[in-house]
């Protein structure tokens, strides 16, 4: 017996596998599943999610924006036509956008189907894309920050008419790029020179993933840091707030432009809080987590296309100009686009 003993203890203190379970990094679980950073808030597990109350609460909200809200799809084609030789942003909707660095153009979360959910279930947009898929300029870099519907759209990713750029997104996510020719799985802090000029970074965020009843957070989610000629641009979709912000920040700042969820964070009378989500920051925390950052200017994303929370849906940019002082921030700082905008990247950032 006590030789079988010391057997066993020589197998636990020498065996690789077991070495290296205890040198994965926090947000690796044994199990496979992945968690958020130390510290992070964590939903109430008393809080009941209800499908019945959100839809009844849901009805109540009126689909009413000011017809700038949206730009006509003729002069977005032609604005980025005229500034094909040009930096610029795009915005597309919810959490896509076209960024262009040099001679690669960037597409974040492509989402262009008319629902967010399986096949034909899940929210319906109200505001189409800026332009169709098929309308696009030739995309050389696609990032991908977690699999949620209204951000990994199955449909858009079969269809997506430039499978040859290449695919950057975080761990156990490349099964839904079979057909692309250049996939890159990263975990939080790996980077990958994408050009001379550009690296991308994918960093944590404060989120989680899921697909199906079966999948809970078997897949990482993350924030990409894009670093372009001594410039820093952080995409942090989607997000809460958590301490890791500040120590991103003390890390990786001062971020010349940070792009961050300013909607759906609204779930009251289902979550005992109002304007309060564990996952999603309301204008106010994403402000905050800008200043986290040291971030110099702010554009608030994931708003006025799909509803996905209870707030207004003009709600957002409002209070995300409005408290903007209050976070040292200039109002002139902190950017909202109109679907379909185009601007060029040296009008937003110096």
């Amino acid at each position: 017996m006590l030789k079988l003993i010391s057997f066993l203890i020589l197998i636990f203190i020498y065996n690789p596998a077991l070495i290296a379970m205890d040198k994965k990094p926090y947000h690796h679980l044994q199990d496979g599943t992945f968690r958020n950073p130390e510290g992070s808030p964590k939903r109430d597990p008393n809080v009941k999610w209800s499908y019945k109350i959100f839809n009844e609460e849901k009805k109540k909200i009126k689909i009413d924006f000011p017809k700038d809200h949206v730009v006509p799809s003729k002069k977005v084609l032609a604005d980025l036509q005229k500034y094909k030789n040009e930096d610029y942003i795009a915005w597309i909707g919810h959490a896509t956008f076209l960024i262009k660095l040099g001679d690669t153009t960037i597409i974040t979360d492509p989402l262009f189907s008319k629902n967010t959910g399986p096949l034909w279930f899940g929210p319906k947009r109200y505001v189409a894309p800026a332009i169709q898929l098929h309308e696009i300029p030739q995309v050389d870099l696609f990032l991908l920050t977690h699999n949620h519907y209204d951000h990994l759209d199955a449909s858009t990713i079969r269809n997506f008419p430039f499978k040859k750029a290449k695919v950057i997104l975080p761990l156990k996510l490349s099964k839904y790029f079979k057909n692309y020719k250049d996939v890159n799985e990263l975990d939080w802090y790996e980077e990958i020179q994408v050009s001379k000029d550009i690296k991308v970074t994918l960093l944590p965020s404060v989120h989680w993933s899921k697909r199906s009843l079966t999948d809970t957070n078997k897949t990482l989610w993350g924030n990409f840091l894009i670093e372009f000629k001594g410039k820093k641009i952080l995409f942090a979709c989607d997000t809460g707030i958590g301490k890791i912000y500040k120590e991103l920040g003390n890390k990786f700042g001062p971020i010349d432009l940070t792009f961050i969820n300013i909607g759906a964070y609204n779930f009251y009378p289902i979550m005992p809080v109002k304007d309060k989500s564990v996952y999603h920051t309301n204008p106010e925390e994403a402000l905050s987590i800008a200043k986290d950052l040291k971030s110099k200017k702010v554009i608030g994303m994931h708003w006025g296309t799909v509803i996905l929370s209870l707030e207004p849906i003009m709600e957002p940019p409002v209070r995300f100009k409005a408290n903007a002082e209050k976070y040292g921030f200039k109002k002139t700082d902190t950017i909202t686009f109109k679907i379909g905008q185009v601007s060029k990247l040296t009008d937003i950032i110096d």
